[in-house]
């Protein structure tokens, strides 16, 4: 049986997973009014990639016995200034992210629940790869600055992206 505060903790989680699909919905709401098609497609898989991980925090507290609590989600931000402010922002939030796992890791040590320590290792796993990606965007358009040819082709290596189904669902729970 999960014990009650960290299915308090993975309930928050879960529900500030799908507060972050809803920040890179809108991300990719202004890249698609923009026609930047590349930037819109990494935004789309991003999305994917935070249902799944709300989805894996669903099943995790399920199957200890628990029960997950869906509260309401604020409305995130509509207006961006560039696509350098949204990688900046996306950075940002996922360095909140990786704030918010390390302290279930953390309560999970401190209750000695071995399962969850186990368990959300993998995200700490997935919030570095989270940071270091937005971070490499914001490098290369800090870089690119406003130059039209630069952003074609940032735009075009995005476009690129494509969604994986992340292990902990690909091996069915």
């Amino acid at each position: 049986m999960i014990d009650p505060r960290i299915q308090d903790a993975v309930n928050d989680q879960l529900n500030f997973e799908l507060y972050s699909a809803y920040i890179y919905y809108s991300m990719q709401s202004w890249f698609e009014n923009q026609g930047m098609s590349g930037f819109a497609n990494w935004m789309a898989v991003q999305v994917k990639e935070e249902m799944s991980h709300a989805q894996i925090m669903f099943d995790y507290v399920n199957e200890r016995g628990g029960r997950v609590y869906l509260k309401g989600i604020e409305g995130p931000s509509n207006d961006w200034e560039s696509p350098l402010h949204i990688y900046q922002t996306a950075l940002e939030h996922e360095q909140i992210v990786t704030g918010r796992i390390n302290k279930i890791m953390d309560l999970a040590q401190e209750i000695k629940d071995h399962a969850t320590v186990q368990w959300i290792q993998w995200f700490i796993a997935e919030q570095v790869e989270e940071e270091a990606s937005a971070s490499d965007i914001v490098g290369k358009l800090e870089w690119a600055k406003d130059a039209p040819g630069a952003l074609y082709q940032i735009d075009k290596e995005l476009g690129a992206r494509v969604f994986n189904l992340p292990s902990p669902l690909a091996a069915g729970g």
